[in-house]
């Protein structure tokens, strides 16, 4: 089977917290790179396309969006923050 990451994935297990639309809830990160993460959740059609990824523990937050999604786990790269310029 052909390896499609660009970074290599180390297996952890690490509480995180989804944040989006003023709502969070708590998930369960099971594999992470600099480039994206797998993360376990009850329901993942509850969770938005895109949305920030709060690691406490590693002081670290994460715009995600979403590249796959099974019945309890979502795929998800790391993006740039989009910001708005005002012209």
């Amino acid at each position: 089977m052909q390896e499609n990451r660009r970074a290599a994935r180390r297996r952890v297990l690490k509480t995180g917290t989804i944040e989006f639309d003023s709502r969070a809830f708590s998930c369960a990160i099971r594999n992470l790179s600099e480039t994206g993460a797998a993360l376990d959740v009850p329901y993942a059609l509850a969770v938005p396309h895109e949305f920030t990824l709060m690691i406490e523990t590693d002081q670290l937050n994460r715009h995600c969006r979403v590249i796959w999604r099974k019945e309890k786990r979502l795929g998800v790269i790391f993006e740039q923050e989009r910001k708005l310029e005002l012209w």
